[in-house]
């Protein structure tokens, strides 16, 4: 998928990923209100991740109906990824340093770096 997204179309697509498919009208009401967007700055937003090619478009009894090429989850990874490799030249340690250092980690937060790091350490480890 192409081009970067700024915070504001990240929740968009998150939004979108999470609800479905979805007509400009639905997402202004239930993303945009709530956030003071109007329509128009709404539907920009999502024309512009169509472009990007994060969200498809179908023409649907009279209205275009948007949806997320990609699953909630598919979506942060693909952020992360992104600022992995732009941010820190691709080196997850600067990350790691910071949940060490700064973040607070609940223990089901600890649990799940764990299970993360045994994958790691099992995929590394195969033939």
């Amino acid at each position: 998928m192409g081009g970067n997204i700024g915070d504001q179309e990240l929740a968009l697509l998150k939004f979108v990923a999470e609800e479905g498919s979805l007509t400009v009208g639905e997402v202004a009401e239930r993303f945009g209100e709530p956030r003071s967007l109007a329509r128009s700055t709404v539907l920009t937003m999502m024309e512009r991740l169509r472009k990007k090619g994060h969200l498809t478009r179908r023409h649907v009894r009279g209205v275009y109906r948007y949806a997320s090429r990609a699953s909630s989850g598919e979506v942060l990874r693909d952020v992360v990824r992104g600022f992995v490799e732009r941010t820190l030249g691709g080196s997850v340690a600067p990350f790691v340093a910071y949940l060490s250092d700064e973040a607070e980690l609940s223990q089901a937060e600890l649990d799940e770096l764990d299970q993360l790091v045994s994958r790691l350490q099992a995929k590394r480890d195969e033939p």
